[in-house]
């Protein structure tokens, strides 16, 4: 056979042995067979049309196109891995391209088969494929029967997929544009074979099953009749891929909608004009606003006076400069509103060209611009309000820089600033002259070497343990009641001391401000203040002495003369005249009054002299001591002017225990209890109420009377020593029952004092308040049988002679 091979050996070599090379010797078309190793030969057809000399070629791909080559190398490489293929290539002289089908031809070869058409349709079947157009023909069944290799790729099939199918297959899952479903019986091919017409451009959504999403189509089916028949006997199909072409279509679509919306809402009017300026059509947002009529909106002469008068001239040279520039016009000026209000608005219309660059017409916006002028003319007074609440403040700041800098000067107190390293960086004079420095010193000096070195004692201070150092280090407020500063002569200043940090916007410490007090003064004070309290206390202790011995010794000389009055009243009464009896009778009264108050100047002195320890006590306990103590006075019948009086009684309720001497609390309650029952108001039943409460760490006690009370310029009088607020033949006493109930009070660490409201007000009466230190109360203590004690009922109380 006469096969031409890429050396200079014999043709058949590489096929001795095998039938191969007769069939390959044979076939009308030019066929290439080709090697794994690149060894290749040549049928007669495939020399003669690829003009290849035998001995020329080393490569086999030397005899195509670069393009076709590259093709044919890829699809010798599939057919060797038993892939077969076919590709449209063009043969090296030729126009129309030539069919290629590459099969695997054995272990390590492959064949490559070329067939040239020179059929016009076939021709211009390849040049739809080149051009990516999909092109079927279907029979009257609609089973496709031929499918070119674009539209085997358009649909993601094969052509032995594509052969065979037909429109209703439902694996097409064709769609309309508006993503409803496309049914089989309405496609093009199937329309086409019913009505015997053609459909153009039908879009039609079909799903491409590698992408997995749909590819979009543009379909055109043209119905074939064979000569002599009316009804089509096949159909062909058309179609492009219009996928990129429909989503950028929508994309400039929606882009359109955006932007449209975004002038719709930022704009209030939408205006277009011609290359010259003047409107173009119907300006349906220019009439809304203005309420102009389409007539003279496209009337230049008209539209302009919806313009303020003052604002046309400038608009007109504005938009005829930007005409003839070509460039965005940009302007402001008033237009009237349809119902007459001049609205100020923000004009921007710019140029739309064609392809040479020319302004083929202009496209502009008007924009609201009335609440912008007026935000801007609330902003021009904002900024002159805050300009001037700012020079305002500034003058504040001065003022109080002014003044702060004059009350550091003024003070009293030394004053410094500290570094973080504990460096001085402020003082004020009074801190020069408490230390004997000049400011200048002080300033940029290790505050704790120059006048904190040293303790009161004279030993070394340490830096650590300086509360200045340590407020540095942890940022905590310290105050000193007592220190010492050394002062440049070498003596120690006493001084308290406040050391307060200050902080950096992180945070961090920056610094501390150190104020110091000289305390000499206070010291001295103090130490006149301890030796007057000393002296008092010793002038306290030796009056209280005076008082106590004084009342005793005293007692002896008063009791014998008492006996010798009392014995001449009994032994010469009625024996002398009527005015020595009577003034024997002034004498015993007196040496009676003198007993009792010496008696109670004893008892006075007595408060608070001995050392016992307060103890628990139950006040139901002491409330029964003090009604019997009170007990003759509760059941005495007294005759005044007004006749008797009527019954007296006392009730008490004093559930709470006090921590308190229990000898001193009996006269106490007693005295009290006997105060209420001894001023007592004319013609009524005389009351008295004894009540206590928890307060706290205290017992708040209650002695309430409802007797002739005391006015409020007496009320603290009457705690004084030998103080009567009557006369004795009105109310007996010595002045000093209230008196000794006080000191027993503060001996007790508590406090005594009074509420009364004196006759004639109804609700006359007096109520002492007094507090004792609270305490459980001792086991021993009975319950009260009742929250309230009344006692035996009797007659109007008597006076007592001894207590006030």
């Amino acid at each position: 056979m006469n096969t031409a091979t890429g050396s200079s050996a014999d043709a058949a070599a590489p096929f001795s042995g095998v039938d191969a090379a007769a069939l390959l010797s044979a076939l009308p078309d030019p066929t290439v067979w080709v090697r794994a190793g690149g060894e290749f030969a040549l049928n007669a057809a495939a020399r003669e049309r690829l003009g290849a000399v035998e001995g020329q070629a080393q490569n086999w791909t030397a005899l195509f196109l670069p393009d076709a080559a590259q093709a044919l190398r890829d699809a010798t490489a599939l057919a060797l891995r038993g892939t077969s293929s076919r590709l449209s290539v063009t043969m090296p002289g030729a126009v129309a391209p030539a069919l290629a089908t590459v099969t695997p031809a054995g272990p390590g070869a492959a064949l490559l088969h070329f067939r040239e058409s020179h059929d016009p349709l076939e021709v211009a079947l390849d040049i739809m494929d080149r051009m990516g157009l999909g092109m079927t023909v279907q029979g009257a069944d609609t089973q496709i029967l031929h499918a070119n290799a674009s539209a085997a790729a358009i649909l993601g099939l094969s052509p032995d997929q594509l052969t065979g199918r037909d429109s209703l297959d439902p694996r097409w899952r064709a769609i309309h544009p508006n993503g409803k479903s496309f049914p089989g019986e309405t496609h093009p091919a199937i329309v086409a074979l019913k009505t015997g017409q053609p459909l153009l451009d039908v879009p039609m959504g079909v799903y491409h099953p590698a992408a997995e999403q749909w590819r979009w189509l543009k379909v055109t089916a043209i119905p074939r009749r064979a000569p002599g028949l009316d009804r089509p006997e096949q159909v062909t199909t058309v179609f492009a891929d219009v996928t990129v072409q429909r989503h950028t279509s929508e994309e400039l679509s929606r882009s359109e909608q955006r932007f449209r919306s975004l002038v719709e809402a930022t704009a209030q009017i939408v205006f277009t004009t011609d290359k010259l300026g003047n409107f173009s059509g119907p300006q349906p947002d220019w009439q809304a606003f203005t309420g102009q009529d389409a007539e003279q909106a496209l009337n230049p002469a008209v539209a302009i006076e919806a313009i303020h008068p003052e604002d046309r001239d400038q608009t007109m040279r504005g938009w005829a400069e930007a005409l003839k520039s070509g460039q965005p016009h940009d302007i402001e000026h008033r237009l009237r509103r349809k119902d007459g209000v001049y609205v100020p608005m923000q004009i921007r219309a710019v140029p739309l060209r064609s392809a040479d660059g020319s302004v083929r017409e202009w496209i502009g916006a008007y924009t609201d611009v009335s609440a912008m002028r007026g935000a801007e003319v609330a902003l021009k007074a904002l900024n002159a309000e805050l300009e001037g609440r700012v020079a305002v403040r500034t003058q504040e700041l001065a003022e109080v820089t002014r003044f702060s800098t004059l009350l550091l000067t003024a003070a009293g107190e030394g004053v410094f600033g500290l570094d973080a390293s504990g460096r001085t960086t402020f003082a004020n004079p009074a801190a020069g002259r408490l230390l004997g420095y000049s400011v200048e010193r002080l300033i940029g000096s290790q505050q704790h070497t120059l006048i904190h070195h040293s303790r009161a004692d004279g030993t070394p201070y340490p830096p650590e343990d300086c509360p200045v150092h340590q407020t540095l280090r942890d940022g905590q407020t310290r105050r000193l009641d007592h220190d010492v500063l050394w002062h440049a002569q070498g003596h120690a200043v006493p001084v308290a001391s406040v050391v307060t940090p200050l902080f950096s916007a992180a945070g961090t410490v920056t610094g501390a401000v150190l104020m110091v007090q000289d305390i000499t003064e206070r010291l001295r004070a103090q130490s006149q203040l301890q030796e007057a309290i000393e002296d008092l206390e010793r002038s306290n202790t030796d009056l209280e002495q005076f008082a106590y011995v004084a009342s005793h010794d005293l007692q002896e000389p008063l009791r014998t003369l008492g006996s010798y009055a009392e014995l001449l009243g009994r032994r010469y009464e009625g024996q002398l005249d009527d005015r020595a009896d009577r003034y024997l009778g002034f004498m015993q009264d007196a040496v009676g009054r003198m007993r009792g108050l010496i008696q109670d100047l004893l008892e006075f002195s007595r408060v608070g002299r001995g050392e016992s320890v307060p103890t628990p006590l139950n006040l139901d306990d002491a409330m029964r001591a003090a009604a019997d103590s009170v007990g003759a006075a509760l059941h005495s019948n007294v005759d005044g002017e007004e006749g008797e009086q009527g019954e007296a009684s006392l009730s008490w309720d004093t559930p709470d225990a006090v921590l308190a001497h229990a000898p001193l609390i009996a006269p106490l309650l007693t005295n009290l209890i006997g105060n209420g029952l001894k001023f007592t108001a004319p013609g009524q039943p005389v009351r008295v109420r004894v009540e206590s409460r928890q307060d706290g760490e205290m017992v708040h006690i209650t002695v309430q009377d409802n007797g002739i009370g005391i006015a409020l310029e007496y009320q603290e009088r009457v705690f004084d020593i030998f103080q009567r607020l009557h006369r004795r033949e009105d109310y007996a006493g010595n002045g000093m029952g209230l008196a000794i109930c006080r000191k027993i009070v503060e001996h007790h660490g508590g406090t005594l004092w009074l509420e009364s409201t004196p006759l004639p007000a109804p609700d006359h009466g007096t109520t002492f308040h007094f507090t004792l230190p609270a305490a459980a109360p001792p086991s021993e203590s009975h319950p009260p049988d009742s929250d309230s004690h009344p006692s035996d009922a009797g007659p109007a109380p008597t006076t007592d002679p001894h207590h006030a």
